[in-house]
């Protein structure tokens, strides 16, 4: 998708530091200090707008998010909706979800979500998805043992190849959901995307997987 270029995207990041993290780096280990309350920790990798992690800190006070998106004239609209409401449990990271390492300490993140990723349908292109082997060792790195994955996609070329990297990289699954609106899932909250493609006619598939604790595999 072409993002349409903000120029005063980036000035208007560093009008809100309360909310965007200018220096992620420096809160690695120390996060809930950041939030000042020590709650469990859900990442959004590909925030993008940030509807789905707005609405998801909204809903559930009791744990603290973090939004993360590298592209500057996105995630500004994400930060636009929490100057409008103030949400203490959600901050906002411009930063490439590649190096996440740098970012987050050995266990310290309980829940990633990843919505509607670019599927970068060329097989070339694999390692790029958020669902690639050497992506699943960050997220496994950073997460807490049995550290769970939560992903939604309406592209089934990359649902399927993630079901499969999941699994081949040792995961376990624990549901999954081939047409997630006509399901009896409750508290679905929709991403911009969501809304868009499942108007359209679109299914959306949802998988929730984790990674089995060394004591488990």
């Amino acid at each position: 998708m072409r993002v349409k270029n903000k120029p005063w995207a980036k000035d208007k990041l560093a009008e809100y530091p309360q909310y965007v993290v200018n220096e992620p780096e420096i809160w690695k280990g120390r996060w809930q200090e950041r939030f000042g309350k020590e709650q469990p920790l859900h990442i959004e990798v590909g925030t993008g707008k940030g509807q789905f992690i707005y609405q998801m800190a909204k809903a559930n006070p009791e744990i603290n998010y973090i939004g993360i998106e590298i592209e500057t004239s996105v995630i500004v609209t994400a930060l636009e909706k929490l100057i409008e409401e103030e949400l203490p449990n959600l901050q906002l990271l411009r930063v490439d979800g590649r190096d996440l390492t740098e970012y987050f300490n050995d266990a310290e993140v309980d829940l990633v979500y990843l919505n509607f990723s670019d599927p970068w349908p060329k097989t070339r292109h694999a390692k790029r998805r958020l669902t690639y082997k050497t992506f699943l060792a960050t997220y496994e790195k950073i997460l807490v043992p049995n550290g769970e994955i939560h992903f939604k996609t309406d592209n089934q070329g990359l649902f399927e190849y993630s079901l499969a990297s999941f699994s081949q990289y040792g995961m376990i699954i624990n549901q999954v959901w081939l047409d997630l609106h006509n399901s009896n899932f409750e508290g679905n909250i929709k991403t911009e995307y969501e809304e868009k493609f499942s108007t359209k006619g679109f299914r959306i598939n949802r998988v929730e997987a984790y990674f089995p604790s060394k004591e488990d595999k």
